[in-house]
């Protein structure tokens, strides 16, 4: 029996509104040929997606006053960020819809969890001025996004320009997890502290949208032959993290934003003294 027209129409109406296999972007095959391909991979953007709870569960752990937690969930999803990169380049399923997924992913986890982390815990301490530094964190975060994916391709893969999102979080989020883990709050610190912290939190942004080169660490071959000696060395750095980890992260995360500046005034020395000497 035929179907009427108007039966069809509406079962391809109703076909079109299913979020199905919808998307469809263009890439190249192995011998650099146009293609267009339909759907998008699985196995990173599980990764991705992951990512975006773990975000998204921080900032409602950090609603709740669990500080700790919030904070814990922050640093999972650095975990979560560097699998999924490194699942789509091992098995090939880089995507244009990934990259952007995973932009948006970092925004929440790195941008959005951070500032309302440090908000609820002690820049509302400071009124409307912990509110606009918590903003300036945001912004500077999706700024710096924005920036690395317009330099993808452009820029050496082996530095950053500017602090990467994922670290600057670790800085903030660092600080709450290490100081709520031994039950402080910001009823309990003086109003010059809170100041120190809030400082440090517009300082984290506004490194994320700084000129300092900050090394990647994208060139290091995990998947070559290593001395077995390496292989000590790594299982002793995880023993040291995981025998105070809101402490010895902190620390870790500390010294990389600070590697940026340190690296970037001994450069401004270097050229200095090679112009006084050609003088």
């Amino acid at each position: 029996m035929n179907q009427r027209p108007e039966e069809h129409d509406d079962a391809s109406s109703i076909e079109s509104l299913l979020p199905i296999d919808e998307h469809i972007e263009e890439g190249h095959d192995n011998e650099g040929r146009k293609v267009r391909h339909r759907g998008v991979y699985l196995l990173p953007n599980l990764f991705t997606t992951a990512n975006l709870f773990a975000g998204f569960y921080s900032i409602m752990c950090a609603i709740n006053g669990n500080f700790t937690v919030a904070a814990a969930t922050v640093f999972v999803a650095m975990v979560l960020d560097g699998l999924d990169g490194r699942v789509a380049r091992m098995t090939n399923t880089q995507s244009a819809f990934g990259a952007e997924y995973d932009s948006l992913s970092d925004m929440v986890a790195f941008g959005l969890a951070p500032a309302i982390i440090a908000y609820q815990w002690a820049l509302s301490e400071l009124g409307n001025v912990g509110l606009t530094i918590a903003f300036i964190y945001v912004a500077c975060a999706a700024l710096r996004l924005a920036r690395f994916n317009t330099q993808i391709g452009i820029v050496d893969k082996r530095w950053f320009i500017g602090l990467a999102s994922p670290a600057a979080a670790g800085v903030v989020a660092g600080v709450v997890w290490a100081l709520s883990d031994n039950g402080v709050g910001a009823v309990d610190l003086p109003v010059a502290v809170i100041i120190l912290f809030a400082i440090l939190v517009a300082l984290s942004g506004m490194l994320m949208v700084s000129n300092i080169k900050y090394y990647s660490f994208k060139d290091l071959d995990i998947k070559g032959r290593v001395p077995f000696v390496a292989i000590l060395v790594v299982v002793l750095a995880f023993a040291v993290v995981f025998s105070d980890p809101p402490r010895i992260l902190l620390l870790l995360f500390l010294v990389y934003a600070l590697s940026g500046p340190v690296q970037y005034v001994l450069h401004l020395r270097k050229r200095k003294n090679r112009q006084q000497s050609g003088v």
